[in-house]
């Protein structure tokens, strides 16, 4: 699956998050514990991120860096076509897990470096501007 958020920042715009990882069927005490502490009307889906890159070290991390405790899941591994998509839309990505040789981004993005994924991000899409009003 692929989890992602749109978190609008003040004086910044929208910023995406997008994570990578799988679905968990939890053992029914646990499950049961966690959604009766929640609306019981609301779905749930247990979500478990691949781990092992920058800011998505443990499950733990995406939680700190994620933008709140909702989001959009879809089927599939699409982080690298959302990525390309972000860019296209100018809507920088401030977190996500997608392995460096999956992403496409437009060329005159190595013109902003490429020491921090997300930060040549910010870099572009602030100078470029946005594709949306």
């Amino acid at each position: 699956m692929t989890m992602m958020r749109l978190n609008r920042v003040n004086k910044l715009g929208p910023v995406l998050q997008v994570v990578e990882g799988y679905s968990v069927d939890l053992p029914r005490e646990v499950s049961d514990a966690i959604e009766k502490r929640t609306d019981r009307a609301w779905p749930s889906t247990f979500f478990v991120p691949n781990t092992g890159v920058a800011g998505c070290e443990s499950v733990y991390d995406v939680m700190a860096n994620w933008g709140a405790n909702h989001s959009c899941l879809t089927y599939g591994h699409i982080g690298a076509d959302v990525l390309a998509f972000a860019s296209m839309l100018r809507i920088p990505v401030s977190l996500h897990n997608v392995a460096f040789e999956r992403i496409f981004r437009p060329h005159v993005w190595s013109a902003y470096g490429n020491e921090s994924r997300q930060g040549t991000d910010f870099m572009a899409c602030r100078d470029l501007g946005p594709l949306y009003k």
